[in-house]
């Protein structure tokens, strides 16, 4: 028993020898598997946070984009609401118009009815009496009534007329607004090239664009628009462009004095280099003017009565393009600096509303005039009424006595006729014997009286 448990004992020590040392390099691979697995998650864990970060980058570059995007979404929807909120307008004033010229046909057809009706019973009601009138008197009483009648004739003709004339020239204007645009555009082209580095001269040359497009709007000089007026003031002399002249009054301010040199050396430029310095050069002097017009207040000056807005006329559309391309929100810092900028597209647009707007001015003018012309002729044929009345009482009034009067010779048993008969009978001698009719009329009352 003794030496099998020594054998027990010394298989069991076998067993020992062997498991401890492969516990013990189980041990050492375990701790350099461990390390190797914590040097695997750090690598893993570093390329994570490296590619997180290059995530974020993206997110953010597309977060300026997005948002860039949106500014440009949100300019384009301020420009296109600009585009029907005009549009909107002038389609308003044209209703407006339609409207105004209905209303005049209609009380011009209502009153040609009230008068043809009234006339009608008038002289059905009084034909009879007319036939006593003197000819001249029935003249002098109708003629104030033919005079008005013939002004408000006339009148509403040349209101038709100019109606017709308006409209017609609106649709031309219209037809033809394209064409002139893009002839004063390639205008403006070819003579900025002539007019590099001369800064008088493109002053000069930017004020007959202005007028050009003045004109092409059809406002006229000294009427319509007034050019360089000289205002003076406590902190000095001021002097716009132009002056347009607004209905009730108003005025509004143009300028065209906006530098295109550099933009004429960026269309020039050679290479890239040059044409991206002397673009930016071109925004730099378009941002100047801006606030350079800004810090004048025309606005507050006496003598006119403009809204705080002040038109800055860029001749070029290209110009005024390549400045919002390289600076999208110029439009929008010229408007909070109470700057418009206009081209020769948008300015003439405006200025045909304005013209538009002096013609509606006009129009209600001649409108006002004509119901004070009608309000006259009412009077007048109200005046006519009453006199007619008068004279109808009055010829009522003479047909009555007339009546009484002859009733007097024929009525009664003692009348005149009869009394004219016994004295026949008596003997007396007359020389004419008295109308039959009236001896019948007296005798038939007799008899009629037994």
């Amino acid at each position: 028993m003794f030496a099998s448990l020594s054998t027990t004992a010394l298989l069991s020590l076998g067993s020992l020898a062997f498991v401890i040392p492969l516990c013990l390099f189980l041990g050492v691979r375990g701790s350099h598997y461990k390390k190797r697995n914590e040097h695997t998650q750090q690598q893993l864990l570093a390329q994570q946070q490296y590619h997180q970060q290059q995530l974020g980058e993206r997110d953010n570059r597309l977060e300026r984009e997005r948002q860039e995007a949106q500014q440009l979404q949100q300019k384009l929807t301020l420009v296109h609401g600009r585009y029907e909120s005009l549009k909107a307008t002038l389609e308003q004033k044209e209703a407006h118009f339609a409207q105004q010229l209905q209303l005049v046909k209609d009380s011009k057809d209502q009153l040609k009815q009230e008068f043809s009706a009234l006339a009608q019973q008038v002289f059905e009601d009084k034909s009879q009496q007319f036939k006593s009138l003197n000819q001249q008197s029935m003249e002098q009483i109708l003629k104030p009534v033919q005079g008005e009648l013939k002004g408000f004739r006339d009148k509403m003709e040349h209101i038709h007329s100019q109606e017709l004339q308006q409209r017609a020239a609106l649709k031309a204007e219209l037809v033809h607004l394209q064409k002139l645009n893009q002839s004063i555009t390639e205008q403006a082209e070819r003579l900025s090239t002539a007019l590099q580095g001369q800064k008088k001269t493109q002053g000069n040359w930017g004020e007959l664009m202005l007028e050009n497009v003045l004109d092409s709007a059809g406002l006229r000089l000294n009427e319509d628009y007034r050019r360089e007026a000289s205002f003076d003031t406590p902190e000095g002399r001021f002097r716009p462009d132009v002056v347009v002249y607004l209905p009730q009054q108003r005025h509004i301010i143009v300028d065209a004095k906006t530098s295109l040199n550099a933009y004429t050396r960026y269309v020039n430029a050679h290479n890239d280099i040059e044409a991206h310095q002397a673009l930016a050069e071109h925004v730099q002097a378009m941002n100047e003017r801006i606030n350079e017009l800004a810090s004048k207040d025309y606005h507050r000056l006496e003598q006119l009565n403009s809204p705080e807005v002040v038109i800055m006329f860029v001749p070029i559309e290209s110009a005024y393009v390549e400045a919002l391309k390289y600076q999208p929100d110029l439009y929008q810092r010229a408007i909070e600096r109470n700057i418009l900028v206009a081209t020769p597209t948008t300015l003439l647009t405006s200025l045909n509303i304005v013209k538009q707007l002096w013609r509606f001015e006009d129009q209600s003018k001649h409108t006002q005039e004509l119901a004070k012309r009608a309000e006259r002729f009412y009077a007048k044929l109200n005046s006519f009424l009453v006199s007619m009345d008068g004279v109808g009482k009055q010829l009522d009034k003479a047909k009555e006595t007339y009546d009484k009067a002859f009733s007097q010779l024929y009525s009664g048993k003692g009348n005149l006729i009869k009394q004219a008969n016994e004295f026949k009978e008596l003997g007396v001698a007359v020389q004419k014997e008295l109308p039959a009719e009236l001896r019948e009329k007296a005798e038939l009352e007799l008899q009629q009286a037994q």
